[in-house]
């Protein structure tokens, strides 16, 4: 017989943190098997189908304010969806998910893929705790909590408009590093091919990666990732993501919606002023109030967590979870028995084996 998870009010968000890593655990395990096959769109499905299931079995009103899917036509989880039971009396929560960033990656056999949720509470009356954004693509510029530590005592605060130079020197100077010693991240794009340059001449060591954006621009944040700055044009949904997180750990992000023609300028521009348009919007503006929580797990290698190992009939699974109340970093490592394991999908109304 399935049991749901029933939620009372009280500090439902402590409460339910771990649901939105078991979906994470459940999309990367039930996406696995489609690693290096060259069908995004089928990894893709795969873990829908198992974030579907698992929030089917969870008491709470969860509305997705940012969903994935609508850029690249692949299969998705989208904006305005309902996920949850939605029963009366249950906690209500605005929902952002990529239920793979790097899809391209996983289709590849590449690194750089995970699953990743984040949430915030609502309360009836006070609007969206997420922003969305109507822009495909934003400019971002993310940095770790040293950095905001040196703005808040006075040092010059970073800027999307200012020559790289520049922000390299601020950056450096706030991580006691000089500019060689620097790591900056970024996105292999024909639209970087200018920043990539400059990177270049400035002297600072550069990595390139070919999708997965949210780790990117986590990674600098993260105590042990190596990197230092992520800059360059990514999703704007995965900016928001990004934002739940840095909300958890400290770090800070700079974020400005990127129209790649003038088409998708004119259609912003119908939903939005044109102040708004080139408005720069920081971690606190994208995820509004105390509220957030951000989870992921790993498919496949990346700077922000392992991928799935698979040996004989046991999987191990590594997810972050963080939560921006407390400011609690948490890494759960889980050994999956594939003999007994199942997980719940949508598409079946049933638990199955992987």
């Amino acid at each position: 017989m399935l049991h749901t998870v029933s939620l009372s009010q009280s500090d439902a968000e402590r409460t339910i943190e771990f649901e939105f890593v078991r979906a994470t655990e459940n999309a990367a395990l039930n996406s696995l098997s489609w690693l290096g096959r060259g069908e995004k769109e089928f990894a893709d499905a795969a873990a829908c189908d198992a974030i579907y299931g698992v929030f089917d079995l969870v008491d709470l009103c969860g509305e997705v304010v940012i969903g994935e899917g609508i850029k690249d036509n692949a299969p998705g989880i989208f904006l305005g969806e309902h996920l949850g039971t939605w029963k009366p009396g249950s906690p209500s929560f605005d929902i952002a998910l990529d239920p793979i960033d790097g899809t391209s990656n996983i289709a590849s056999g590449l690194p750089n893929s995970i699953s990743v949720i984040a949430a915030s509470q609502t309360n009836s009356g006070n609007g969206r705790a997420m922003m969305n954004l109507p822009a495909f693509y934003s400019k971002k510029l993310a940095f770790g909590p040293d950095v905001v530590r040196a703005i808040e005592k006075g040092m010059e605060p970073l800027s999307l408009e200012a020559p790289l130079e520049k922000t390299l020197a601020l950056v450096a100077d706030a991580l006691g590093k000089r500019v060689p010693e620097l790591v900056v991240m970024t996105m292999n794009r024909p639209r970087h091919e200018n920043l990539i340059r400059e990177i270049r001449r400035a002297g600072s060591a550069l990595r390139l990666i070919s999708d997965g954006d949210i780790t990117a621009a986590v990674s600098p944040s993260m105590p042990d990732s190596g990197v230092d700055i992520y800059f360059g044009i990514g999703g704007s949904p995965e900016g928001i993501l990004t934002a739940a997180a840095l909300k958890a750990l400290g770090g800070g992000m700079l974020l400005q919606m990127w129209p790649k023609d003038d088409a998708e300028k004119a259609q912003i521009l119908n939903e939005v002023s044109a102040e708004e348009l080139q408005r720069v919007f920081g971690v606190d503006d994208l995820v509004s109030g105390e509220s957030a929580i951000f989870c992921a797990t790993g498919i496949s290698d990346s700077p922000l967590l392992p991928g799935v190992k698979v040996t004989g009939k046991k999987a191990v699974t590594t997810s972050v979870l963080m939560r921006a109340r407390s400011r609690t970093v948490r890494y759960i490592r889980a050994v999956h028995d594939l003999e007994h394991k199942t997980i719940h999908l949508r598409s079946a109304r049933s638990d199955k084996k992987l």
